[in-house]
């Protein structure tokens, strides 16, 4: 997957949501960025895709509603799929940023604990999500924006 700007191959980003909207938006926002997507809707499908593909960052939702559609009723969430990915060893490394409506108080601190490198509370600001994508990824070194938003956390 090369980028047309560049001829460099596109750098993998999963998007794991229920939410077909923010699937959508992320995709068309990062896609603009110069990303290769892969999207995922539930639980067993991002740890599939994740195995599969290996991309080099994961977007993740912390919410999903049980896994019905895969024959079960699976209690799938953010935090079962990272530990699942985190247990492969061909995905293990892979970065991932949560992005969630869910309370930050009630999940920032367990996102990052669980392993998370980011937090962004949705709805996403998409310009600094982008921007903590590049650095994670290594594109860009700069520090975060003076007044960078407290709703998102990136570790150090």
């Amino acid at each position: 997957m090369e980028t047309q700007q560049t001829g460099k191959l596109a750098k993998k980003i999963l998007i794991v949501d229920d939410n077909a909207i923010i699937v959508k938006t992320l995709a068309f926002k990062l896609k603009s960025a110069g990303y290769a997507v892969l999207t995922a809707m539930d639980g067993a499908e991002a740890v599939s895709i994740a195995r599969k593909e290996i991309p080099d960052l994961i977007l993740l939702d912390l919410s999903f509603p049980p896994d019905v559609g895969h024959g079960g009723g699976v209690p799938w969430d953010g935090f079962l799929i990272m530990n699942w990915i985190r247990r492969m060893d061909e995905a293990k490394h892979i970065p991932i940023i949560v992005i969630t409506g869910g309370d930050p108080v009630q999940f920032e601190k367990k996102s990052l604990d669980a392993g998370a490198v980011a937090f962004f509370r949705k709805p996403l600001d998409h310009a600094g999500l982008v921007s903590a994508i590049q650095r994670t990824l290594g594109e860009r070194t700069d520090p975060p924006t003076p007044g960078f938003d407290t709703t998102h956390t990136l570790k150090p």
